[in-house]
């Protein structure tokens, strides 16, 4: 038997392999087979972990025969943004300089997790230089293209994360999201990419960006999967500082709750202009389906982008000062360019930027008294040409790169946990649409998410 990987999520693909209706092995070779053969145009991978893999598989299969618990994701193949170590390999985070790192001696936090859940690792996948872009268009490992459109950018900084998934190469990836690097690829190839609440899950083992705000989370077809790989990834862990302490909330039983008693409003001012039309039009499908009026405004959101520009650059910077110094030519031009900007960032905007942030913070905390949920686009344009530097929306040329995260910057800001899940729009490129919560209601998130793809506005997209 052989199982679709298009059409098929980790949930199910998993009980199928503990079911016997697959084995494990012969799954893995069939997931690992696409990749050798769609990788060379896909450029999703810079490091395919066969012989662990297939080793790793042929264990599952022996511990399903001898009827041991293979776990929660057994046999599920899963990918990296490769800032995540693992263990035998060297950990790049997309830049050259790290090529000549020593290899990882353990793996990450969140990579051991999904291991001892059963689900097996097939490789490491390309991002931006030291995850400092929106594009994916690394000049040291090459371009990922978008799958659904080969002329046009995954997104980034986790593009390889999320183009594997719409491919179909694997039901489910990790990536990383500093100011949308998990969201925004997410709307630009038409996948879920879920941004839990800073903090929430374990950063142990991850190349780190901008500290203060470095998020990571998964990339799915389905919520379903989007839950079981959050809900397998949460818990404390000592080696990362900034890991919660609070106790895990598992998601996954309470997906069919409905959104009955919940209070559902759509952002308004920043969030609604910006954009090109369709990327409104999309906020207002899924609103409609709820019955939601409402609107809420953020204030200042504005300046909470200006802000993360600072910080995100200073401490960017801080982390490579030494090699900004010393070896400035082994850089991606435009990486090291930000890097020397953000270094050259006085102190007192860096602290004028983390007092904004307190009292944003305060603000959207108003907000969230009085509603639960807010919607928003993700991106304000679906995925532009590559190697394309400005683009035309609402009449105004402007920056591709800095202007993808315009509405994801301001939630990551203040470590908002985050959905972007994908809408259906007939004959058009893939867009995605922001659902907001405050601090900690992830459950809350991926029940909307679940109603919507219940009710088939967020289908799946396939190539």
């Amino acid at each position: 038997m052989t199982i679709n990987l298009n059409q098929t999520d980790a949930v199910a693909i998993a009980s199928a392999i503990k079911t016997g209706e697959i084995t494990a092995e012969i799954l893995i070779n069939q997931c690992l087979e696409q990749i050798y053969d769609r990788n060379p145009t896909l450029n999703c991978f810079t490091a395919i972990t066969t012989e662990t893999a297939l080793n790793r598989a042929k264990q599952i299969d022996r511990d399903i025969a001898q009827g041991k618990n293979p776990g929660l994701l057994a046999g599920v193949p899963f990918a990296v943004k490769n800032l995540y170590d693992i263990s035998g390999l060297t950990t790049l985070a997309g830049a050259k300089i790290n090529a000549e790192n020593p290899p990882a001696t353990q793996d990450a936090t969140a990579v051991a997790k999904l291991k001892q859940a059963g689900a097996i690792l097939v490789g490491a996948l390309n991002m931006d230089e030291y995850a400092y872009g929106f594009v994916t268009e690394n000049s040291h490992y090459g371009a990922t293209p978008n799958p659904h459109d080969l002329t046009r950018i995954s997104g980034g900084s986790s593009g390889g994360s999320a183009a594997a998934v719409t491919a179909g190469l694997v039901p489910i990836t990790l990536g990383s999201d500093t100011n949308g690097s998990i969201r925004v690829p997410a709307s630009l190839c038409g996948v879920f990419g879920f941004k839990p609440t800073y903090g929430r899950l374990s950063r142990a083992g991850v190349f780190l960006f901008a500290s203060s705000l470095d998020h990571v989370g998964p990339f799915a077809r389905s919520v379903r999967d989007i839950a079981t790989v959050y809900d397998v990834l949460q818990g404390s862990d000592a080696r990362d500082p900034v890991c919660t302490n609070r106790p895990p909330e598992t998601c996954l039983p309470q997906l069919n709750q409905g959104i009955k008693d919940l209070r559902i409003a759509i952002a308004d001012g920043h969030f609604a202009k910006g954009g090109e039309s369709e990327v409104f039009t999309a906020v207002e499908q899924v609103a409609e389906n709820f019955g939601v009026t409402q609107r809420v405004t953020i204030p200042e959101a504005h300046r909470a982008r200006a802000a993360a520009y600072i910080i995100t650059a200073a401490e960017g910077a801080n982390l490579h000062l030494e090699n900004l110094r010393t070896r400035p030519q082994d850089f991606d031009l435009g990486t090291h360019d930000r890097f020397l900007a953000g270094a050259l960032i006085p102190g007192d905007w860096y602290i004028q930027a983390q007092r904004f942030r307190r009292w944003y913070q305060g603000c959207v905390e108003e907000i969230f008294k009085e509603v639960d949920i807010i919607l928003a686009p993700t991106t304000p344009c679906v995925a532009p040409l590559l190697g394309q530097e400005k683009m035309t929306i609402a009449g105004e040329e402007v920056l591709v790169r800095p202007n993808l995260g315009l509405y994801t910057q301001p939630l990551s800001f203040i470590g908002l946990p985050v959905l972007s899940v994908p809408i259906r729009r007939t004959n058009g490129l893939p867009l995605g649409v922001q659902i907001i919560a405050a601090p900690y209601n992830e459950a809350l998130i991926l029940r909307v998410a679940a109603f919507l793809e219940m009710e088939q506005l967020a289908p799946q997209y396939f190539i």
